[in-house]
């Protein structure tokens, strides 16, 4: 689900700020290893993740359809900003939940949450392809406010 912004905030309009910034809301998922199974006689590969991945990359998906509407398709060398945002443990002590905000240094590994975002920016037409992206800066916290993802893409 896409949660709302003023445009004053924060705007898809690539053309007026330069950067396209939006917000994922949903428990970030990783982009599983592709598995390998025997159909009619014939190998064939599916990805992993479930019912609960697919959840994550539609909801990546929606958000990124709806700035590709404002925006196009983005073409060209992109520098891709991620923070992922997961709820933070009741088992935190008082001053890091007072804070809201802690790194989060268990799984899931934070280059599978990159490739799911990537791969759903191109699946929604956002990017023409994730090897667009020459640069790439993500970070995963755990917080007391929503969880989910932001997301920046700008020209490199």
């Amino acid at each position: 689900a896409l949660r709302p912004l003023a445009c004053g905030q924060r705007c898809g309009d690539a053309a007026m700020t330069g950067v396209v910034l939006f917000d994922v809301i949903g428990t970030p998922k990783p982009q599983g290893s592709m598995k390998a199974f025997m159909a009619g006689g014939h190998a064939r590969q599916k990805p992993s993740g479930g019912l609960e991945f697919a959840a994550w990359r539609n909801a990546v998906s929606e958000a990124a359809r709806h700035q590709a509407e404002i925006v196009g398709k983005l073409d060209g060398p992109l520098r891709l900003n991620v923070l992922f945002r997961f709820d933070m443990p009741k088992s935190r002590p008082k001053a890091a939940r007072e804070l809201g905000r802690a790194p989060k240094t268990t799984a899931p590994d934070l280059d599978k949450l990159v490739r799911a975002i990537g791969d759903a920016l191109t699946a929604a037409g956002l990017i023409r392809d994730d090897a667009l992206f020459v640069a790439i800066t993500a970070e995963k916290i755990e917080t007391t406010g929503w969880t989910g993802a932001t997301i920046a893409l700008e020209a490199a």
